[in-house]
């Protein structure tokens, strides 16, 4: 084995004209983390070439995979959402097209409509070459183990590729009753702070004891920061599973389904926690560019991955060769060999 990690990241974000052009449509706030306005992190998001590749540099990432930025194409009008996530894939193939050693892609999905993100998954994987999707939680107030998602798990089960989520902010209701009349302060933890992970975390419950994966027990799921939160529970949630009625004992589901990646969150306490509850062989690697890029702590992002931060923590992990090189490419490689 070379004595340099390859590393692939997989949580690094992206925006492109097609789902600007919807997101502005459909009237939501021109937000630098949607790419709009000339912000630091806008014009990162809508970079596809030389400044990107120059950062990836920088951190020490040899392949990034992309994907469309939070909520992707998961919170516009039904009517809207699968056009815009077929004019997106399109586009994010071209980007992958032009530059097949440095990008991959993860495909924008319609869950709006049912049959409409089976069928973009279906064309993402066999005609545009794309190892996954990424997912957002639920759609509108639907959530994650809702029913309508069945033809999209089945799918993915039989494509054999991954499905990775990524936090959106909570419910109003949810807002309300718990991050408003603190000031500014109640955004942040709603949102990246702490928000974000419960809301996702819960889904991935649901989702167990639901059965997603009691029907579809090959259906795989990357989830980022570090588990969501769930894993620092799991112990604790276990006491309570005879409850669900699972066919598995509750963590067999995190190491049989799950696969888990940080998203920039550079703490070695989470990276051995991680290894830990699901093994290194469950791991993968993730930046989360360029929310955690060019950032010094104390600020917003929490984290900084430039400066070859990004590569520094793996190579620094105490771990040995074999599972560095297992969680920075050779996870994501077998993950995604669709044998």
């Amino acid at each position: 084995m070379s004595d340099r990690l390859r590393i692939i990241a997989l949580e690094e974000h992206v925006v492109l004209p097609a789902i600007m052009e919807a997101w502005s449509r459909s009237g939501v706030p021109e937000l630098p983390n949607l790419g709009f306005g000339d912000s630091p992190i806008a014009r990162r998001l809508r970079d596809t070439a030389e400044s990107r590749l120059a950062h990836m540099d920088d951190q020490g990432v040899d392949v990034a995979v992309l994907s469309i930025s939070s909520p992707g194409v998961q919170n516009l009008p039904d009517a809207d959402a699968v056009a815009a996530a077929r004019d997106t894939n399109d586009q994010l193939a071209e980007v992958v097209a032009g530059n097949p050693d440095r990008f991959q892609a993860f495909a924008a999905i319609p869950t709006q409509s049912p049959s409409a993100a089976a069928a973009e998954l279906e064309r993402a994987v066999t005609e545009l070459g794309f190892p996954g999707a990424m997912l957002y939680g639920r759609t509108g107030s639907k959530l994650a183990d809702n029913p309508d998602y069945d033809e999209l798990y089945a799918t993915a089960e039989r494509l054999r590729v991954p499905l990775h989520f990524h936090p959106q902010m909570p419910v109003q209701a949810v807002l309300d009753a718990y991050y408003s009349g603190i000031g500014p302060i109640g955004t942040a933890l709603a949102g990246p702070a702490i928000g974000w992970y419960y809301d996702l975390g819960v889904q991935y419950l649901r989702m167990i004891f639901s059965g997603v994966f009691d029907r579809y027990p090959d259906l795989q799921v990357i989830a980022g920061h570090w588990g969501e939160v769930v894993l620092f529970y799991l112990d604790h949630t276990g006491f309570f599973a005879d409850a669900g009625g699972l066919a598995r004992p509750l963590a067999d589901y995190f190491k049989q389904n799950f696969w888990v990646a940080g998203s920039g969150t550079v703490s070695p306490r989470y990276l051995r926690w991680t290894a830990e509850v699901v093994g290194t062989e469950r791991m993968l690697y993730s930046t989360d560019y360029p929310f955690t890029y060019g950032f010094r702590p104390g600020g917003f992002p929490y984290v900084d991955t430039s400066a070859g931060v990004a590569r520094s923590f793996l190579e620094d992990a105490p771990f040995t060769g074999e599972q560095k090189a297992d969680i920075a490419h050779r996870n994501w490689e077998q993950l995604t060999s669709r044998a």
